[in-house]
């Protein structure tokens, strides 16, 4: 989305600021799935549901990114927590903060 008047430098230098705040970004391969819902425990996110219904914990969605097998997302930590998040691109929608919450339960 770019600003009226904004300068093209200006919209670059925007753009990958938030970019930089992540540790890594894996390169997805061709059959990488995305990121669906998130799975909260006490409102902290603890998994993630994939696009192939799997439901897969925090570390193991990190693990799963980092070897290419989820698109879309970088890999950043919180002291020693690592975690995933969306990859800015000026999109909301694709924003993991605007999946639904799901349950961890492969029946619920």
């Amino acid at each position: 989305m770019e600003k009226q008047g904004e300068s093209k430098e200006r919209q670059k230098l925007r753009s990958s600021l938030p970019k930089a705040a992540l540790d890594e970004i894996p390169n997805p391969s061709s059959d990488a799935v995305s990121i669906t819902g998130l799975v909260k425990e006490r409102g902290r996110i603890s998994g993630y549901q994939l696009s192939d219904h799997r439901v897969v914990s925090r570390s193991e969605g990190v693990a799963l990114a980092r070897s290419g097998k989820i698109r879309g997302v970088g890999i950043s930590h919180n002291g020693e927590t690592e975690y995933l998040k969306s990859i800015p691109d000026d999109t909301e929608t694709n924003n993991l903060s605007s999946l639904p919450t799901v349950s961890d339960r492969a029946d619920g």
